[in-house]
């Protein structure tokens, strides 16, 4: 599991280091000139003779990327440093111009005074770009002179390859939001510990390739964000036994679909059955299509372990809304996970346990929010999505999986997770039913467990979500997918994660 953890965890990591005199930014800038160097390599075939701009801030973070412009310049790199700021650290910069790197500074009063071109000239002339503007103690994203720097580089041609330090400047550390200008790393070298901004969206899609320089930090406590691995969902996953039988695989019933929207019912139902649950019953208006599609269903009332409501159920479709309340407040009421898309998200009462997983996207997350009174717009969503999945999570109790091309699961005790397994193709048409299929599937074989530990439901939507990327991928690796496609690559993706 790649855990990530917030500023604050990472200071309280570094402060006894600090004060026993370990050279932390040291080990830093030695395993940041390595990546650079091992980047040059790889996209010119050698390190010496290339040319790098250094973007320095004011803080240890600048101080971080002058020491491993030294480090660069004494390898034959011609390195240049622009000064964002009429504060950065000494050492630093002492260690830079030893090295015989040049040092151009740009602030406000000199940019006013030409100092720009010779910056644009380097920019332009560059191969490499450090952003060391800002670090972990940044906030309010990149102003001024610094905000100039970034759009300077943004806009060369060719753009020369970014390497962001630490992470990537103007982005929020702890919520992963993007706060005004943000220089899109093809890198970032992290150091000690992954940021939450490295992994949640929207900040996560500005970093690049993600390499950590271990400098021998202890971190301890709950990761403030995690991602899962193929090995953590094989640990997860219900794997039945030689003598179980279909009821002990877990039942799963579905009110999904309607007679406008039957795709729907027969995408959940196949999300399921081919993630590996015993039986499917289905409730509904589209049972026909449901049982041509797949006629090992059963369809009418009995026994379930786990729910899954909600998606295909038109507005308009009083009596499939009516079985999907009674699923809803059934599972709600007793040991029955429940899945919550779409249709049914308006039908949510007030409170319910977290063994309730609402999966939305941006837009029915907002309009879920406005009716409980919160002032949100889809956008509002798209620009931060952890902190309003969790506002929905302290608002109804359930756990709550926002859906996005980095899927964000939020449940209770700080669960937090952030997935981002599948191909850009999986957005499309039904990709949504077809989770909600197997995350149902995953709860019913679970059921029991997931009621008694009321973080468990949040790994497992996590884990739903990591075999729901993989098999889009998995579909037809590098190409365009449809929801079906997805759903029949699913039982050779969990066979490899369950023998891994």
């Amino acid at each position: 599991m790649l855990h990530s953890w917030d500023a604050a965890a990472v200071r309280a990591a570094e402060e006894p280091l600090l004060t026993a005199g370990v050279p932390l930014m040291a080990r830093a800038s030695f395993g940041l000139a390595a990546h650079v160097a091992r980047a040059l390599r790889d996209r010119r075939g050698r390190v010496g003779g290339a040319r790098a701009v250094l973007l320095v801030g004011s803080g240890n973070n600048g101080g971080d990327t002058l020491h491993a412009g030294a480090l660069l310049a004494r390898r034959g790199v011609a390195v240049t440093a622009v000064l964002a700021s009429g504060r950065v650290h000494g050492d630093g910069l002492a260690a830079l111009r030893a090295a015989h790197g040049r040092v151009l500074t740009l602030d406000d009063a000199s940019e006013r005074h030409g100092v720009a071109a010779p910056v644009a000239a380097a920019v332009a002339a560059a191969d490499v770009v450090l952003d060391g503007l800002l670090g972990i103690g940044g906030r309010g994203g990149v102003r001024g002179a610094g905000a100039r720097l970034v759009d300077l580089v943004a806009a060369a041609d060719p753009r020369p390859l970014v390497v962001a330090v630490d992470l990537p400047s103007g982005v929020g550390v702890d919520d992963g939001t993007r706060t005004g200008a943000v220089l899109d790393a093809d890198l970032t070298v992290t150091f000690g510990g992954h940021k939450p901004a490295l992994l949640l969206p929207p900040a996560s899609a500005a970093a690049g390739r993600v390499e950590l320089v271990d400098i021998g930090l202890r971190l301890t406590g709950a990761p403030a964000v995690a991602r899962l691995e193929d090995h953590d969902v094989a640990a997860l996953w219900p794997v039945p036994g030689r003598a179980v039988h279909k009821y002990g695989r877990g039942v799963l019933g579905v009110v999904t679909g309607s007679g406008h929207y039957p795709g729907a019912a027969v995408l959940s139902v196949a999300g399921a059955l081919r993630t590996g649950v015993g039986m499917v019953r289905y409730r509904g208006s589209a049972g026909a299509q449901v049982l041509a599609a797949h006629p090992e269903v059963v369809e009418g009332d009995g026994r379930v372990q786990a729910w899954v409501v909600g998606s295909g159920v038109a507005p308009d479709d009083d009596a499939q809304r009516s079985r999907a309340r009674d699923a809803l407040a059934h599972g709600s009421r007793h040991d029955e996970p429940v899945v919550v898309d779409a249709g049914a998200l308006d039908l949510l009462p007030e409170r319910v346990p977290p063994h309730v997983i609402l999966t939305p996207h941006a837009g029915e997350l907002a309009a879920l929010l406005a009716a409980r009174g919160e002032r949100v717009e889809r956008a509002d969503v798209e620009a931060g999505p952890l902190a309003h999945a969790r506002r929905a999570h302290e608002l109804t109790g359930a756990t709550v999986l926002l859906k996005g091309s980095t899927t964000v699961v939020v449940g209770p005790h700080g669960a937090t997770y952030a997935q981002a397994d599948g191909p850009a193709w999986l957005a499309t048409a039904g990709a949504g039913d077809v989770l909600g299929g197997v995350l149902g599937a995953l709860l019913a074989g679970r059921a029991s467990d997931a009621v008694a530990d009321p973080a468990l439901p949040a790994a497992l939507a996590a884990a739903a979500a990591l075999v729901h990327g993989r098999a889009a991928h998995r579909a037809n690796p590098g190409g365009p997918v449809t929801a079906s496609d997805v759903a029949a690559a699913l039982p050779a993706v969990v066979g490899a994660l369950v023998r891994a």
